[in-house]
């Protein structure tokens, strides 16, 4: 976590709020939701920590599966996003 937020300029609660989906490999970016200022901001994703970043996403992956199988592995959404988009807490790109 601290290389992710020395290498893109990111805050300690930008960091922890980080989801699946925000992580832009192919472009390679990030995307940051409510920042500072409750502003959206796209900022770099370092080439370094692609592969430490892959192996740390599969191993949360398969841990999501196990959760999910056995009842567990929502997140928390907003009131909102929940009644828009009932499944999502326990998707994948969502944690």
């Amino acid at each position: 976590m601290a290389r992710l937020m020395y290498g893109s300029g990111l805050r300690l609660l930008e960091s922890l709020r980080l989801r699946v989906k925000d992580l832009d490999f192919a472009r390679r970016e990030l995307l940051v939701r409510e920042g500072k200022g409750d502003k959206d901001r796209v900022t770099m994703l370092p080439a370094s920590l692609e592969p430490d970043l892959l192996h740390q996403l599969e191993k949360v992956r398969r841990t999501h599966e196990k959760d999910v199988a056995t009842g567990f592995g929502a997140v928390y959404l907003t009131h909102a996003l929940a009644s828009k988009l009932p499944g999502a807490a326990k998707e994948w790109k969502w944690q």
